[in-house]
């Protein structure tokens, strides 16, 4: 089997070749974050309503987390277009952060559909590295589909701990990698090469909730889920919270 997907992972990336050019010549890049912001905004809405079921399910339980303050402060972490504005509660403080700024001018169009929610900033960075958030000064981290792409998952849940309160809970949904022995799994492996590019960095085969485990939280309460996806390698799931 082994020897199956490194073949047609070599053929894969032969038909990929344009793309790997692009990237040797560094063009790739900045061409990939321009177009992915329009591609997100597409994509973000099927998937929100594939998905909204399990969305409004995990995202109930946000009003739990409000601190001393009694109004909810959400940090979200690689906030794309702001697709999960709708599921968060009235009045609820929230600050973005994402690496690409051209996801800016999308955001801003979410949040005036979303005026219940009280918008503090849009930051410019990686979750890798949050200096500008303060510590311990949220009471909500919420990340969805993004330690998929993230460089270094232990150093993005480290910031998270960090930036949280005593108390507060990280929310995830993340796609991951599906059970090894099935075709799924096979088609994850076979089809990751060129996902890679043409999803801004975007892994089929990781396996999160294994970091997800060994991160510094008291508390964890995760599932895995065969979300109703109609693309059928991005279905096996993990959702839930963790708290500080």
């Amino acid at each position: 089997m082994a020897s199956t997907v490194f073949v047609l992972q070599l053929v894969v990336r032969i038909l990929s070749f344009p793309l790997y050019l692009l990237k040797f010549l560094g063009l790739w890049n900045q061409i990939s974050k321009k177009w992915f912001p329009y591609y997100m905004m597409k994509f973000s809405v099927t998937y929100n309503e594939e998905i909204a079921g399990k969305k409004w399910e995990l995202f109930s339980n946000l009003q739990d987390f409000v601190g001393p303050s009694g109004k909810l402060s959400l940090l979200e972490v690689g906030c794309g277009t702001g697709t999960n504005f709708k599921f968060y509660p009235p009045g609820c403080t929230v600050t973005c952060v994402d690496p690409n700024p051209n996801f800016e001018k999308f955001l801003f169009k979410s949040l005036a559909e979303n005026r219940h929610l009280q918008f503090e900033r849009f930051l410019v960075a990686a979750g890798e590295n949050m200096h500008q958030v303060a510590d311990s000064s949220v009471d909500v981290v919420v990340c969805t589909t993004v330690l998929c792409s993230v460089k270094n998952q232990e150093q993005i849940l480290h910031e998270v701990c960090r930036v949280l309160r005593p108390g507060g809970a990280f929310f995830f949904i993340e796609h991951v990698a599906d059970e090894h022995s099935t075709w799924n799994y096979f088609w994850q492996q076979v089809l990751e090469p060129a996902w890679y590019l043409v999803f801004d960095g975007c892994n089929l085969t990781r396996e999160s909730w294994k970091t997800l485990e060994q991160a510094s939280f008291s508390k964890l309460k995760l599932q895995h889920i065969q979300a109703p996806l109609s693309c059928k390698v991005l279905r096996p799931h993990i959702y839930g919270y963790a708290v500080k």
